[in-house]
């Protein structure tokens, strides 16, 4: 490449008032056509902000809006659904400590984000959604006892959902899931649940036995009775031959002597008795 000098060539100090005056023209152009253009992204709601009137009571869709440059302002509000995960202290019906860990997912009611922006801003995660959770949770739990959070965990999630919407609603923020995470107790009442378990058990295990001895004995009786009543059977079958045996012992060979010469009949039952 040459830098040879073309004289031809106007210096920046031969350039005319004219080509000056149109160069920042043109430039005013381009930055007066990209600022009155704005860009409202997917999931996202745009409040229009006037430096002369305020809030506008117009609301931008997702695409490409036109403003007034340098007078209005777009405000990009998130509309999709987010998430929150925290923790929450509270007290059980029966003043044990809970400490909950909770997850939330919510999002910016879209028909609404201008009265959201214009009566909360942007920071409603930490100004609305956070002390609706502990709220939320501690007004729940305190109507269960620390056994009942944790058999009846489904019933304690329902609930708390429930009332969090309640809450949130009124901030335009609708509730679309909630989730316990975790329950977590003292050490000493850890330790009670434990023991409660062990007793448990250990009386289930004696009622078990008990069952199981009380079976065993009625078996042995019924044994005991069957044996009983097969002895009587055997003794009254027994017993006419046992006389019979017993008289023919007793008898001495002799016929009793009759007259008259027949064979007197001999009465074995007779000579037994």
């Amino acid at each position: 490449m040459s830098n040879t000098y073309d004289p031809r060539m106007p210096s920046m100090g031969q350039l005319s008032p004219k080509l000056i005056a149109i160069g920042v023209v043109t430039l005013l152009v381009v930055a007066l056509a990209a600022s009155s253009i704005a860009i409202v992204g997917p999931g996202e709601r745009g409040v229009v902000f006037s430096q002369i009137s305020g809030i506008r009571d117009i609301l931008l869709s997702e695409g490409l809006h036109f403003r007034v440059p340098f007078v209005e302002t777009v405000i990009l509000i998130d509309v999709k659904v987010q998430k929150v995960q925290t923790e929450a202290s509270a007290s059980s019906k029966d003043l044990q400590v809970v400490e909950t860990a909770v997850a939330v997912n919510f999002h910016v009611d879209p028909a609404s984000a201008q009265k959201l922006y214009q009566e909360v801003g942007l920071s409603f995660k930490d100004r609305i959604v956070d002390p609706a959770i502990q709220e939320s949770v501690k007004a729940i739990a305190a109507g269960f006892t620390a056994e009942e959070l944790i058999t009846r965990r489904a019933e304690v999630k329902n609930k708390i959902k429930a009332d969090l919407a309640k809450r949130l609603i009124v901030f335009n923020l609708i509730v679309d899931e909630f989730s316990i995470v975790n329950f977590s107790f003292s050490q000493q009442f850890n330790a009670a649940i434990e023991a409660k378990q062990a007793a448990e058990q250990a009386a289930l295990t004696a009622k078990r036995d008990l069952e199981r001895i009380k079976i065993e004995a009625e078996q042995r009786i019924t044994q005991a009775e069957a044996e009983s009543k097969a002895q009587q059977l055997q003794k009254e079958t027994l017993t006419p031959i046992l006389l019979q045996l017993r008289a023919i012992e007793k008898w001495d060979g002799k016929l009793p002597q009759v007259s008259g010469g027949a064979t007197p009949f001999i009465n074995v039952d007779a000579m037994s008795k």
